[in-house]
């Protein structure tokens, strides 16, 4: 039986109308699930309110969205991989616009947080698959450009976010949070279906672990159920079983991954003392940053006294420094080295923490809450798009796809842990966040524990992390900045390299 050859990839130039076209429809995709992981924080306040809910259903809103995110990201590249990353794209799209529409029609709490899981897995399609479209479809002198274009652009999505959300929840109200999506995914996908190649790795092959991916999703979902009921119903069984089963369940993920002979997270990675090193600072990073950026919009509102516009809008400078200046911290970190910049990143990020504990009851935003978050922005500055950076620079070019993935998803469910343990850690009960007086206390208690954990974050950089062998050939990455808190920027490099 013969093969056919495959097709030559496409070669797109950026300044054609199907360049434009590419461009647009990537950025309208990513833009989506970036504009959402802003926005929704800015409306728990208020779905609390409407749906009458307690302080769990508040917190799973957000981790049922990250839980199938985090634990299906890496299957849904190499999905795009092999049957076609335009047709997963726009499978994704369409799926992340339903979830979105079920999102903004939920009758109640439950309803509300399947609808948010639905999401996270259209999310989990489309957004490795958006910036792979570009990699794939444009040819290699006009590539960074398209590149940068896709981040600058994504970074105003981010920027403007938390504005466009309070706005919303002030105004029309805070299920049009989710269904503002739906008009933006209509015109990607038929930008994507008229204008954007098809392209395939035709070396993909061999059977997908499904299996390795529900068991990380599984796990993690069990350990964040035991941690988010544990406030209301202590050592029930119920709350143990299910930390004890979280545990079993991630070792069972390992036993997988490591005697598959095509795992979706190839073990062996981690015997890259690099890689690992700058994976165990993502994890202290992002889980500080998870926790801050869901606790203080809470505060805002809660505490302060701010409407859902002011809370939502107060972030923008952290935003705003990222996308002025990472792209300056990109080269400084490329010029003195990563150890630098993931050491004093960590800490600078502390201390604008521990500043915004100036934001209680009667505080003045250009007093209280702006220096910090200032300070705050500043270190994120130094440690986003360097964290990225080194994870690409710490492995072989050919597994560049892999390592980019593997950190977002590894910030993604530090997030997750963080939103479902910090309320427990900090002691607030599940109708706590009805009471200011209460949620103020558990904030002053919280935020110590985000910055010691930056803390932690900045000794494994110093003790850990040095630059990479000079004759090593490692990836440069076409990213330099970022404006996403969520998770690191993603930058799957040779969209061929990812396994599946």
């Amino acid at each position: 039986m013969s093969h056919a050859s495959p097709e030559p990839a496409p070669a797109v130039r950026l300044g054609t109308l199907t360049g434009r076209a590419v461009l647009s429809t990537a950025v309208l995709g990513s833009g989506m699930t970036l504009l959402d992981s802003t926005v929704v924080n800015v409306a728990l306040p208020r779905i609390g309110a409407d749906l009458n809910a307690d302080l769990a259903v508040l917190q799973w809103t957000v981790n049922a969205y990250m839980l199938t995110f985090a634990g299906l990201m890496l299957l849904g590249g190499a999905l795009g991989d092999r049957f076609g990353r335009r047709r997963v794209f726009v499978v994704g799209t369409v799926w992340f616009a339903v979830a979105s529409l079920l999102c903004g029609l939920a009758p109640d709490a439950g309803a509300l947080i399947a609808a948010r899981a639905l999401q996270g897995i259209g999310g989990a399609l489309l957004t490795p698959g958006s910036l792979a479209l570009i990699q794939a479809v444009f040819r290699q002198e006009d590539r960074a450009a398209a590149v940068g274009a896709w981040s600058g652009l994504g970074g105003v999505a981010a920027a403007v976010g938390p504005f466009v959300g309070g706005w919303l929840v002030d105004g029309a109200g805070w299920r049009w949070v989710f269904l503002i999506n739906l008009p933006v995914a209509a015109v990607s996908v038929l930008v994507a279906l008229r204008f954007v190649p098809e392209t395939r790795d035709p070396a993909a092959h061999g059977r997908f672990d499904v299996l390795g991916a529900a068991l990380g999703a599984l796990a993690l979902g069990c350990v964040t159920y035991a941690l988010i009921t544990a406030p209301e119903h202590g050592t029930l069984p119920r709350v143990v079983v299910s930390g004890a089963l979280g545990v079993l369940l991630a070792v069972a993920f390992l036993l997988v991954e490591h005697r598959r002979s095509a795992p979706m997270l190839p073990l062996e990675i981690f015997s890259v003392r690099m890689f690992s090193a700058v994976n165990a600072v993502t994890v202290f990073v992002y889980w500080a940053f998870g926790g801050f950026f869901f606790l203080s919009v809470l505060q805002f509102q809660i505490v302060v006294g701010w409407s859902a516009l002011a809370a939502g809008t107060a972030l923008l400078p952290t935003t705003v420094l990222m996308l002025l200046l990472s792209a300056r911290a990109g080269r400084l970190g490329e010029a003195v080295g990563p150890r630098l910049p993931l050491t004093a990143g960590p800490l600078v990020c502390a201390v604008g923490m521990l500043m915004t504990l100036r934001a209680g009851p009667g505080a003045v935003y250009w007093r209280d809450v702006l220096p910090g978050l200032a300070v705050l922005g500043l270190g994120m500055v130094l440690v986003v798009a360097p964290l990225t950076a080194t994870v690409l620079a710490s492995v072989d070019v050919a597994r560049a796809g892999l390592a980019s993935g593997v950190s977002y998803a590894v910030a993604r469910a530090a997030g997750l842990v963080a939103v479902a343990a910090l309320p427990l850690l900090a002691g607030l009960g599940p109708q706590g966040y009805r009471d200011p007086a209460a949620f103020d206390g558990m904030f002053r208690r919280a935020m110590p524990m985000c910055a010691g954990a930056l803390v932690v974050a900045a000794l494994v950089s110093w003790l850990t992390i040095r630059a990479p062998g000079r004759r090593r050939r490692v990836c440069k990455p076409e990213v330099t900045y970022s404006c996403g808190v969520a998770a690191p920027p993603l930058d799957p490099g040779d969209p061929g390299s990812r396994g599946g």
